[in-house]
């Protein structure tokens, strides 16, 4: 059977979705090259970027919504857990956030890739970020989710509240990329299984927003 044109397209478009993904995560969303995903996206056509997605912006936009239900979905199941529980529990919360990025990785190196995406993103000011790349964001979840830990952490001067719930956000998506990414290479430590990482990687974090302010 002939593939139709539509068919076709939509290879096309997945193939550059999968290499941006990658590229991006090695490269930098804003510095990756747009022509060497293209090449490895197995395309000659230099405009296939611009015909596909019109910019680097609706490429990353594209690369966002490969995992938006998942993540957000699966958020949503733990923080209705979380919201049941005291408002002393912090690690239910945190649970909310770290677990589904553990499942993320979990199913492979392209998952584990958009969690470095991510993890860049998460560190730029959202009032500069492009309205589309924010918009991406935002479905997928976790404003609730923060929320919530914002309510559930010990008293801290609001800079330094803000500034350990950006670091632990980009802690816990490095480590669960890198854990990964790790585990791909021939190395003398033994690794968690996903259980009890998780759980440890829980109980790091709490400790970290935990801490006394200094």
């Amino acid at each position: 059977m002939t593939d139709t044109p539509s068919s076709s397209a939509d290879e096309t478009r997945r193939r550059l979705v999968h290499a941006a993904t990658v590229g991006f995560a090695e490269n930098g969303v804003h510095t990756a090259s747009l022509l060497e995903i293209t090449r490895k996206a197995g395309q000659r056509n230099r405009g296939a970027v611009h015909y596909h997605f019109a910019s680097r912006t609706g490429m990353l936009v594209a690369v966002l919504e490969q995992h938006v239900e998942m993540l957000a979905a699966r958020e949503r199941e733990l923080l209705a857990v979380a919201q049941a529980r005291p408002d002393t529990d912090i690690a239910s919360a945190v649970e909310a956030l770290v677990r589904p990025a553990v499942e993320l990785a979990e199913l492979g190196s392209e998952g584990r890739a958009y969690l470095m995406i991510l993890a860049q993103l998460v560190e730029e000011n959202p009032e500069t970020m492009d309205p589309d790349v924010l918009g991406a964001l935002e479905r997928l979840g976790g404003y609730d989710a923060y929320a919530l830990l914002e309510r559930r952490v010990p008293p801290l001067p609001d800079d330094v509240r803000s500034e350990r719930l950006s670091l632990v956000t980009a802690f816990i998506l490095r480590t669960i990329a890198d854990r990964g990414r790790a585990g791909e290479r021939p190395s003398s430590r033994r690794q968690l299984e996903p259980e009890p990482f998780t759980a440890n990687l829980v109980a790091m974090v709490v400790g970290m927003l935990s801490a006394p302010a200094p």
